[in-house]
């Protein structure tokens, strides 16, 4: 193959990865801006309206570890294509949602789509860009959190242009519709990637997997508690669904930025700890900005915290696929990885309620007067 020849199937091979990057969170983050009216129109309440967010983050959890599995029957280009087209049939539908279980089932679809490119994704990269693996990784983790940032700032302007809120989600089909037909057409064929029937197998048993799974998992959580929370709370603060959504596109761009340049600043080969404290104190910083001081600066809060999750998600990956040499196992373990966190999110949520319903225990109506006998006695 000349230079020339392969640049070019570089260059399409990178356009693939930008365009799936982009269509892997606009359909959550454009849930926010415009949750109002999507609850008055469909009647959804609080807790409907959350699961648009939390059911393509558990689905995300669950079907990333049939991602090995499929991309060893089916291969990553088949694989990929199929779940481009989940995320374009998703989108497009969201046109038709007129009740709260529809929009639900479109939130299924989604989920499912972005679950298998995210498994998918890594390991394609890792095999078609051995030597520059880092900085491919940085990219699409950058494509994926503009993606979010796009969604929450178009998702509004289309509405508000267009008055209706089903346009401001459904346009997030569009990329997805893109990256499908590069993918069927640019992406190779599966050789030497299918050769194995199992490349996650005996990952599970290595403790260093799920260490992996529970820092991933840690950070995924407070990426989706933003998503689910910023934008309706400054709602109720009295801002226009342009002006939440923009600040939610803020912390997303923020994020862009984090994972495209920090992987690069750490460099190829080297120590990617103190690279991910730096990112673990930006959220510190931007997570009790918001929760002591939410109307001081929202923005620089948002921007703060943006840098450390974007950050912290790209060297997160990077340091994933470092691990093995070989693409199918290190595909495999970021998918491990993706998926074992995201459900080590709900994990926490559940042992949160474990450790709530303990402590509800201790307060008997019998113990109240000797818990407070002061108060009583006023």
């Amino acid at each position: 193959m000349s230079g020339t020849s392969s640049w070019a199937a570089q260059a399409r091979l990178l356009a693939v990865v930008v365009l799936a990057g982009l269509s892997l969170r606009p359909f959550m983050t454009g849930i926010g801006p415009l949750a109002v009216d999507i609850g008055a129109q469909t009647g959804l309440g609080l807790k409907g309206l959350a699961l648009l967010t939390l059911v393509p983050m558990l689905l995300m959890g669950l079907f990333a570890f049939a991602g090995p599995s499929l991309q060893a029957r089916f291969g990553a280009r088949r694989t990929a294509v199929a779940a481009l087209a989940l995320l374009v049939l998703g989108g497009a539908l969201r046109l038709f949602a007129a009740r709260g279980w529809q929009m639900v089932g479109t939130a299924v679809l989604l989920g499912l789509g972005a679950a298998l490119v995210q498994a998918l994704l890594p390991g394609v990269i890792k095999r078609q860009f051995p030597h520059r693996a880092g900085m491919v990784t940085g990219l699409y983790s950058a494509m994926l959190m503009g993606g979010g940032a796009l969604g929450a700032q178009l998702a509004p302007v289309v509405a508000g242009a267009t008055g209706d809120w089903r346009q401001g989600l459904a346009w997030t089909a569009l990329p997805a519709a893109l990256a499908l037909v590069l993918a069927a057409r640019y992406l190779p064929r599966d050789g030497a990637a299918r050769r194995s029937a199992d490349a996650a197998a005996g990952l599970l048993g290595r403790p260093r997997v799920w260490l992996l799974m529970a820092c991933f998992g840690l950070v995924n959580g407070g990426y989706s508690s933003v998503v689910a929370w910023l934008a309706p709370f400054y709602r109720e603060q009295g801002w226009t669904a342009t002006a939440s959504g923009g600040l939610l596109a803020s912390l997303a761009a923020a994020q862009a930025c984090a994972a495209l340049l920090l992987p690069v600043l750490a460099g190829r080969d080297g120590d990617r700890r103190p690279w991910l404290w730096l990112t673990s104190a930006l959220q510190a910083a931007g997570f009790a900005a918001l929760a002591w001081r939410p109307g001081a600066a929202p923005v620089v809060s948002a921007l703060l915290l943006g840098a450390g999750l974007g950050g912290c998600f790209a060297l997160s990956m990077v340091v994933a696929l470092e691990h093995l040499g070989d693409p199918a196992r290190a595909g495999a373990l970021s998918a491990l990885m993706q998926g074992g966190g995201f459900l080590a999110g709900w994990l926490m949520h559940l042992g949160c309620v474990a450790v709530v319903a303990w402590l509800y225990g201790q307060v008997s109506p019998r113990s109240y007067a000797a818990a407070l006998p002061l108060a009583q006695a006023r």
